[in-house]
């Protein structure tokens, strides 16, 4: 009997140990495409302004908990006083730019379908990167985007980067609207 008990127990274990596996999440692996545009993003740099960065140990860093939200909703800013001479450009870390143009900010690149890219299609990411458009109709996307560089991407570069924009986390961020200067 006390045999027939420790192989009823090691059942039991056996069988919730196998339930727990089918319901623990599986993290599916990214498609070649998705794992392109990842390397894409990563050695065009997105990172570099459309990620908040934070001080780390050795320094200034992207805060990757903030990934491609763009400039943070919260930080309002002051039109620039730049200094006398040759200076065109200020920032305001990272991700907010003064120049010539106005003030401009980067934008929201997470899935997120309110505050990011994620109401988005393919054609409109597209769109936007090879006409310089926001939305790809829009009003024109402001330096210091090189879009002029990524509008020489082949559409299979730009798909990728769209896969793989819209595989990491959404994050709600609402990006200030760019100050553009007016001609006087």
């Amino acid at each position: 009997m006390h045999r027939h008990i420790v192989i009823l127990a090691f059942a039991f274990v056996l069988s919730a140990a196998m339930v727990a596996a089918a319901d623990a999440p599986k993290k599916a692996a990214a498609s070649p495409l998705v794992e392109r545009g990842k390397y894409l993003v990563q050695i065009g740099s997105c990172n570099d302004c459309h990620t908040p960065w934070k001080m780390g140990p050795k320094g200034p860093e992207p805060d990757l908990s903030r990934m491609l939200m763009g400039h943070p909703q919260g930080v309002k800013l002051p039109a620039p006083a730049l200094p006398p001479g040759p200076w065109d450009t200020a920032t305001a870390g990272m991700t907010a730019w003064a120049g010539p143009w106005g003030i401009s900010y980067a934008a929201n690149l997470t899935p997120d379908k309110n505050t990011g890219i994620g109401s988005w299609s393919e054609a409109m990411f597209i769109e936007a990167i090879q006409t310089g458009r926001h939305w790809g109709k829009g009003r024109p996307i402001l330096p210091p985007m090189p879009w002029q560089n990524w509008s020489q991407a082949k559409v299979e570069d730009l798909k990728a980067i769209f896969a793989y924009l819209q595989s990491i986390p959404a994050v709600a961020n609402r990006v200030p609207d760019p100050a553009i200067k007016r001609a006087k």
